[in-house]
């Protein structure tokens, strides 16, 4: 194509399709599974493309409540489990003391 002619597409019939916001619009820049990365142009106002999660409405919502299953991994859950855990030793320790 030649420099001249970047961002510059011959159609049948010897029309030209200009193809020059396409080229230098930006691109995905995820990994694909051979480890490039995704040449895909990026969605409008996001830096993946469509296929990549830059999609309307893909992904998670605010907040992430799909993802919130049962609490362990929250600090409130590890907390807890810390504050179990030492009344637990407190609770053996006394009983080896007993016998």
């Amino acid at each position: 194509m030649g420099r001249r002619n970047a961002g510059r597409q011959r159609m049948s019939g010897g029309h030209v399709r200009n193809t020059r916001a396409m080229v230098t619009s930006p691109r995905c820049g995820a990994r694909t599974r051979d480890g490039s990365a995704c040449r895909a142009p990026a969605m409008h106002g996001k830096r993946r493309c469509r296929m990549h999660g830059g999609a309307p409405r893909s992904g998670a919502p605010k907040g992430n409540r799909n993802a919130y299953r049962h609490g362990m991994c929250t600090p409130d859950g590890r907390a807890e489990r810390h504050q179990v855990k030492a009344l637990l030793e407190d609770a053996w320790k006394l009983l080896n003391e007993l016998r």
